[in-house]
């Protein structure tokens, strides 16, 4: 998947694409499905599929309190290279990017720049100097030409719609299991795994640790997780995700700590892991003291032991 920031970046030769608007936060069964169709459409058209998407994302550049994210920028590059997107154009929303009427959006960028043959987006999907633009206007400016634009159907699960924020809501409770179920895939986080305080190792609890953004989705605390990268099989462990109250911590950080696990060369630095936070343990809380933070991490780590080998 090729990954273009930068409209410039686009050559003037493209012949056009295939393509979908959105955030795409988390890649749901709603998402994949649309992918999947757009890919099938790509290829009748022999044409590249491309998504295009923001960063930031509108709802955090206009709102001063956005909802959180179900995944950092890295994961949902990740899961669109799964999925087999061709393009993923990111492109920078800023205070001129907001101003773009909605004509010029159509014509300049779908139009001329990307020559969009084919184009899914919601049927309420708004776009432009503040948000005038609308399904309708696409339509319109598509059938004159050559552009088709077609609406994308609604996925359920369990009667319900599937959505990004139901997926939020369930990742904030901790309720891994549900937002699995929506997802349609098991729920991971990943990185390049960094150098720590090092504190866990003075207790005999060492730990890969992974920097993430403020502003995602899952409950701060404590889970069973499992982790692929570091072998030719999947490793258990338990982790804790967010702030570390007790040692004054000051960023959001994944540690994992393995079971069964030696890394005496120290080998696993530098290396990219994908950890799947696979049950919730307990949520963050900040201890009186590290004694008291060390008993606690026993137990959670047997509790994790026991969820993971059972």
């Amino acid at each position: 998947m090729k990954i273009i920031r930068s409209l410039n970046a686009i050559p003037h030769s493209q012949k056009g694409c295939v393509a979908t608007i959105g955030n795409f936060d988390g890649l749901h069964l709603g998402h994949q499905k649309v992918i999947n169709k757009l890919k099938e459409k790509a290829q009748s058209l022999n044409l590249p599929l491309t998504v295009i998407s923001f960063e930031p994302l509108p709802a955090e550049f206009f709102s001063p309190k956005p909802p959180a994210r179900i995944y950092p920028l890295r994961d949902k590059i990740r899961s669109l290279k799964h999925l087999g997107v061709d393009n993923y154009l990111c492109l920078k929303f800023n205070a001129d990017f907001a101003a773009i009427p909605p004509q010029a959006f159509v014509q300049d960028i779908l139009l001329d720049t990307l020559k969009v043959k084919y184009l899914a987006v919601g049927d309420d999907f708004r776009f432009g100097h503040k948000r005038t633009g609308n399904f309708d206007l696409l339509k319109l400016m598509g059938d004159k030409s050559g552009m088709t634009v077609t609406d994308t159907s609604t996925c359920k699960h369990d009667k319900q719609r599937i959505s990004s924020t139901r997926i939020r809501e369930y990742l904030e409770m901790g309720d891994i299991a549900n937002a699995n179920q929506l997802l349609g895939h098991k729920y991971q986080l990943s990185g390049r795994v960094r150098h720590g305080d090092e504190r866990g190792r003075t207790i005999g609890f060492p730990t890969l640790n992974l920097r993430l953004p403020e502003n995602i989705a899952p409950a701060r605390g404590v889970y069973a997780v499992r982790i692929a990268g570091l072998a030719n099989k999947n490793l258990i462990g338990v982790a804790n995700l967010g702030a570390r109250p007790t040692v004054k911590g000051t960023e959001n950080r994944l540690e994992t700590h393995l079971f069964d696990f030696e890394d005496k060369d120290f080998s696993a630095y530098g290396k990219h892991i994908c950890v799947e936070l696979f049950r919730f343990i307990r949520a963050e809380k900040k201890f009186d003291d590290f004694q008291a933070l060390k008993k606690q991490i026993v137990k959670d780590a047997e509790c994790a032991q026991e969820i993971l080998t059972s």
